[in-house]
């Protein structure tokens, strides 16, 4: 994987907050600290998008003709199967 060498400028704060994660031990660097900021928002982002399509999809199915307690029903059916309840 190759590497580009970026320039950013932080205000006094941010750097103090920056170098406060490096001294406690959590990272090595400022650019390591970048990079797990952009890491975490990457997953961020790609969690909205699913979540997104999710909702869009749901909208795009129109209104169910089921019942609430139909629908709890295969929740919870569904839940079950994949061991998360």
């Amino acid at each position: 994987m190759g590497t580009t060498r970026k320039t950013i400028t932080v205000t006094d704060q941010q750097d103090q907050w920056i170098k406060a994660q490096i001294a406690a031990g959590d990272f090595t660097n400022d650019s390591e600290y970048i990079r797990a900021l952009i890491r975490r928002d990457q997953e961020h982002n790609a969690k909205f998008r699913a979540l997104k399509a999710a909702v869009q999809e749901g909208l795009d199915s129109g209104v169910s003709e089921k019942t609430v307690p139909q629908i709890m029903t295969e929740v919870e059916a569904r839940l079950r199967a994949d061991g998360r309840l």
